[in-house]
């Protein structure tokens, strides 16, 4: 590996470890209180509409970007 290519592969490393995508699921009141605690804390990027879980489940599940650092 060169050098151009490992110092490549290191910022395209640290690109990816900037941010942590994951799904919640939970009530809608459960789901309030993770986004409030991302939002106070400034990591939070990103938060999706809240989906449906569907048939009789009544929970919700949404889609978080979390920055990391």
């Amino acid at each position: 590996m060169t050098t151009r290519e490992r110092a490549h592969a290191k910022a395209n490393n640290q690109r990816f470890n900037q941010f942590t995508e994951i799904w919640i699921v939970g009530t809608p009141e459960d789901l309030a209180v993770m986004i409030h605690a991302a939002r106070a804390t400034g990591r939070l990027v990103f938060v999706s509409a809240p989906h449906a879980m569907g048939g009789d489940d009544t929970r919700h599940r949404r889609y978080l970007r979390l920055r990391t650092h």
